[in-house]
């Protein structure tokens, strides 16, 4: 069944590529979604796909962009079908 993730990576995480680096891990994966700056300084991760697709998406980011995240927070739900593919500024 598919699910829906949202997180908000906390730290050093702007000017860093972090976009551009989750677009790239979520080619590497069946999910769809976006990655955008917030103006708080964290940056925003929402994707959908099945649910263990999303749990990988979400190891890889951590694992190439673990010295920049200090913590995160993360919300699961349900699907809601919005997106076509996965983009960088929602």
């Amino acid at each position: 069944m598919p699910k829906r993730i949202e997180i908000e990576f906390i730290g050093n995480v702007h000017g860093v590529g972090f976009r551009y680096t989750t677009q790239s891990i979520a080619r590497r994966h069946p999910v769809v979604g976006y990655v955008k700056n917030l103006p708080n300084g964290n940056v925003e991760v929402v994707a959908e796909g099945e649910e263990a697709a999303l749990i990988a998406f979400l190891q890889e980011i951590r694992e190439k962009m673990a010295y920049h995240i200090d913590r995160e927070q993360i919300a699961w739900m349900e699907e809601l079908g919005q997106f076509k593919d996965f983009r960088i500024g929602g």
